[in-house]
């Protein structure tokens, strides 16, 4: 029988930020995925609209000021080896002012812009969902 709270699915968000053709990606350092390459996103806090959240993240984890955002996909995220399952609703924009710099180095050591034709790996398999979904939009 699943443990309320922790034997249950965590909601997730996530933005795609990009630039001139080129994706914001940052290289995580922790669970889930650490040392794969992702898009900024958090946790959904409870009361809090997940298009609110994942603009709150970006602004968090990146240093730009998020305009306006539109909805880009469902990633749903199921990492047996660290027990960990994710459903992220991902979210894209081109709208946002300021440099990208590192604001939770602890976390999100590194970051860069990388064309679509030319992502780092490993990529986080959010990400991995979000550029698919660019691809076709």
């Amino acid at each position: 029988m699943p443990v309320p709270g922790i034997d249950v699915p965590g909601l997730g968000c996530g933005l795609a930020i990009l630039r001139e053709g080129k994706l914001l990606l940052y290289r995580r350092r922790n669970a889930p995925e650490a040392g794969c390459w992702s898009i900024v996103g958090g946790k959904v806090d409870h009361m809090e609209r997940a298009i609110d959240s994942a603009r709150r993240e970006a602004q968090e984890e990146s240093g730009l000021t998020i305009g306006t955002v539109e909805f880009l996909c469902i990633s749903e995220q199921i990492i047996e080896e660290e027990r960990q399952h994710w459903l992220s609703l991902i979210y894209v924009t081109e709208d946002f002012a300021g440099e990208a710099r590192v604001m939770e180095p602890e976390k999100l050591p590194e970051f860069g812009w990388f064309p679509l034709d030319a992502l780092p790996v490993p990529l986080s398999r959010f990400a991995s969902d979000a550029v698919k979904a660019l691809r076709v939009r």
